[in-house]
C-alpha cells in the first residue's frame, strides 16, 4: 500500500510501470466528503501491471505530506540502476556500497523538487527481510554454529535484551515526551547487522572462529529483536505487559517459529525432488522464506527463526545429506548460487536508498513538531550512537569474559581433582566425536575485534521504517535509527579492515589445518571417482555422496565439503555443455576425471600428460 498526497478535494494519480498508464479515480470526491470521516483513509482502487492494488489517500493531510508520492516502477528501475553505478565505483575502491548508497541517498533528497518515497509500513518487514535473511543463512555452516552456539546465544540473545533496555533507559533520558515508546527505539537499535562484513571475511582477514561467531549472532539477533520490538509496540498501544510474559512470550516465538521453519523445510524437501526442474525448483525455494515468516506472523510467532530454520534444514540437506541427493540437483545449487546474490543486491539497494531518500523529509517533521523537536533528535542520536558503540564494546569483553574465568577454573579444578580430570576427558572426547576438537574460550583480540564490528544495517533501517504511524514519536525514531546507522558505518565499518591489521592476528596454523582439510577432501573425491560407476554423471554423484558422507561422520568440514561440491556442479555443468571439447581432455591439475575419461574421443594429451599410464 502507497500513500499519495491530495490537493484539494479531488485526487487522479496516473501509474506508469512497464509503459501502461493507468487512472486512479478517487472513491471520495468533493460531494463525498461531507459523509467521510475528516481522519479516514480514502481508499483508491488502482490496477498496476495486472495486480490489484490500493493507493490509500488522507482526505486533510498537512502541507509537509503534500509531496508524498508513490514508489513506481520508474522510479525503482533508476534506485537499481544508480545502485548498480555506484557499486562498482565502490567496489573498485574497497568502499562499503551500502554505505555509500544510503549516503548519496540521503544528499540527493535535499535537491528541490524530489518527492517524498513511501511505503506501507509492513513492506519492508514482509518482502525484504525474509529473503535477504535466507540468503544468509543458506551460506552459513550449521557446524560452525553448533561450535560456537554458547558465544552466539550470548550475543544474539543475551546482548540484545542489555542493549535494548540501556538505549531505551538513555532514550527516557533524552527524550522523555516518548514514554513507552522509547524502547521500542531501544529494539530498533540493538541488534547489529554483520553480513555484509562477514561475506568479506577473507578479503579483510578476519579469523574464521570470528566470522562464525559473527554469522551466528547476526541470524539470532535479528529474532530477538523483532520480538522484542513486538512486544514494545503493543505496550505503547496498551497491552498489559510483564517481564514474566514478555520471557514466555519470547520463548514460545522462538520454538513455535522454529517448528513452523522445519515444517516447511520438511515440505520443501520433499517436494522439490519431485519437481525436476531447475526453474521450478528454484522458483519453489525463492517462495520459502515468504511463506515461512507469513505464516509464523500470522501466529504470533517468530518469523525470523522461521526462515533461519528452513534455510539451514533445505540448503544442507539437498547440499550434504547423501538421503536428500537426486540426479540433476547440481544444476538446481548452480542456478541458486547465482539468483540469489542478484536478489540481495537488488533489496539492499533499495531499502539503503529508499531510507536515505527519507532523511530531508524526517527533519522537516521534526522542525515542525514541538516534542521532541529537532534539536533534541540529533542529540538524543549523537548520545545514543556513542552508547551503542561504548556499550557493545564493554558487554563483549565482559560476557565473553566468564567464558574466561570459567575455563581457568575448570583447570584448575582439572589439575587438583583426578576424578574430575577423568570426567572432563571424557567429556571432552564426547564433543570431539561430536563436533570436532573443542574449541576454546574467544581470545582477547577475538573479543574485542566482535566488540567492534557492531554496524547496524538492514534490519534497524526496516522495524523503524515499519513502525505504526500511532506510536509517539515514530518520526524521530527513524531519524535516529538513520543517524545511528549511518554513523556505525562511518566509524565502525570504515576501520575494520585497519583493526584486523593492526590486531596482527596469526593465521598460519588455521590456513594450514584448512589445507589439510582441502587435501582430505580432495582424496575422498579421487577414492569415490576411482570407483565404477554407470557413467558420467553417475560418478560425480557418487563423489558427492562421498563428500556428504564424511561430513556427517565428522572427517570432513562443512565448508570445505561446500567448496568441493560446487566445483564437481561446475565441472558436471560443463561436461555436459561441451562434451566432445571436455571429454578427451585432461581434467584439471591434482582434481580427478570420469571414470574412463583417458578412453574418451577427443584431442589427444599433449606433453609429458601423453606417458601418463
Amino acid at each position: 500500500m502507497v500513500r499519495l498526497g491530495l490537493r484539494g478535494a479531488e485526487v487522479v494519480a496516473v501509474g506508469r510501470v512497464a509503459g501502461v498508464a493507468e487512472s486512479v479515480q478517487p472513491v471520495c470526491t468533493t460531494g463525498g466528503l461531507s459523509k467521510c470521516d475528516a481522519d479516514a483513509a480514502c481508499a483508491v482502487p488502482m490496477t498496476v501491471s495486472g495486480l490489484a492494488t490500493r493507493v490509500s489517500a488522507t482526505p486533510e493531510m498537512s502541507p509537509r505530506r503534500s509531496s508524498l508520492i508513490f514508489v513506481d516502477g520508474v522510479q525503482l528501475l533508476l534506485i537499481i540502476g544508480a545502485g548498480i553505478a555506484i557499486s562498482a565505483v565502490a567496489k573498485k575502491r574497497n568502499l562499503e556500497p551500502g554505505l555509500i548508497i544510503v549516503v548519496l541517498a540521503a544528499a540527493a533528497s535535499f535537491i528541490p523538487g524530489v518527492p517524498r518515497l513511501e511505503l506501507e509500513s509492513e513492506f519492508i518487514l514482509a518482502v525484504v527481510v525474509p529473503p535477504l535473511l535466507y540468503s544468509a543463512t543458506r551460506g552459513a555452516s550449521f557446524s560452525a554454529f553448533g561450535a560456537n552456539l554458547g558465544p552466539v546465544v550470548t550475543l544474539g540473545v543475551v546482548l540484545v535484551l542489555l542493549t535494548t533496555g540501556v538505549l531505551g533507559v538513555v532514550g527516557s533520558w533524552l527524550l522523555p515526551s516518548m514514554g513507552a515508546a522509547v524502547f521500542v527505539l531501544g529494539a530498533v537499535l540493538a541488534p547489529p547487522d554483520t553480513i555484509t562484513t562477514v561475506s568479506h571475511g577473507d578479503e579483510i582477514g578476519l579469523p574464521k572462529r570470528v566470522t562464525s561467531i559473527l554469522t551466528g549472532e547476526s541470524l539470532v539477533n535479528d529474532a530477538t529483536a523483532l520480538t522484542l520490538f513486538a512486544i514494545a509496540i503493543g505496550a505503547v498501544n496498551g497491552e498489559h505487559t510483564t517481564w514474566g510474559h514478555g520471557a514466555l512470550e519470547l520463548l514460545r516465538n522462538a520454538f513455535v517459529g522454529m517448528g513452523i521453519g522445519g515444517a516447511f523445510a520438511v515440505a520443501t524437501l520433499w517436494l522439490r525432488k519431485r519437481l525436476g526442474n531447475p526453474t521450478l525448483e528454484t522458483s519453489l525455494v525463492l517462495l520459502l522464506p515468504f511463506t515461512a515468516f507469513l505464516v509464523a506472523e500470522q501466529v504470533h510467532a517468530s518469523g525470523i527463526l522461521a526462515v533461519v530454520v528452513a534455510a539451514f534444514a533445505v540448503s544442507t540437506n539437498l547440499t550434504l545429506d547423501p538421503q536428500h541427493q537426486y540426479s540433476g540437483a547440481y544444476r538446481t545449487r548452480l542456478q541458486e548460487e547465482n539468483f540469489w546474490p542478484v536478489l540481495d543486491f537488488m533489496l539492499e539497494t533499495f531499502v539503503f536508498a529508499y531510507i536515505g531518500f527519507q532523511l530531508r523529509f524526517v527533519l522537516v517533521d521534526l522542525a515542525d513538531s514541538e516534542d521532541p523537536g529537532l534539536a533534541r533528535t540529533l542529540v538524543a542520536a549523537g548520545v545514543l550512537l556513542v552508547v551503542a558503540i561504548v556499550f557493545r564494546l564493554l558487554a563483549v569483553y565482559l560476557l565473553f569474559g566468564r567464558y574466561t574465568i570459567k575455563d581457568r577454573l575448570i583447570k584448575r579444578r582439572v589439575a587438583a581433582d583426578e576424578r574430575y580430570r577423568t570426567r572432563m576427558d571424557a567429556v571432552r572426547q564426547r564433543r570431539k566425536r561430536r563436533g570436532g576438537e573443542p574449541l576454546g574460550p574467544p581470545t582477547q583480540k577475538e573479543t574485542l575485534l566482535v566488540g567492534w564490528i557492531g554496524m547496524r544495517g538492514i534490519l534497524t533501517l526496516a522495524a523503524a521504517g515499519s513502525i505504526p504511524e500511532s506510536v509517539p514519536g515514530r518520526d524521530a525514531i527513524l531519524a535516529i535509527a538513520l543517524f545511528v546507522t549511518l554513523g556505525t558505518l562511518l566509524i565502525q565499518g570504515t576501520t575494520i579492515g585497519w583493526l584486523t591489521r593492526r590486531l596482527r592476528f596469526d593465521l598460519t596454523a588455521e590456513q594450514a589445518k584448512e589445507e589439510e582439510m582441502r587435501e582430505v577432501g580432495r582424496q575422498i573425491v579421487a577414492e569415490a571417482a576411482a570407483q565404477p560407476a554407470a557413467d558420467v554423471d553417475a560418478s560425480f554423484e557418487a563423489q558427492r555422496r562421498a563428500l556428504g558422507t564424511a561430513v556427517m561422520e565428522r572427517r570432513l568440514a562443512e565448508e570445505i565439503a561446500r567448496a568441493l561440491i560446487e566445483d564437481l556442479d561446475l565441472r558436471q555443468a560443463a561436461m555436459h555443455t561441451a562434451p566432445q571439447a571436455m571429454l578427451g581432455r585432461r581434467p584439471w591439475p591434482g582434481r580427478p576425471g570420469p571414470p574412463g575419461w583417458r578412453d574418451r574421443p577427443g584431442p589427444a594429451p599433449k606433453g609429458k600428460d601423453q606417458a601418463t599410464p
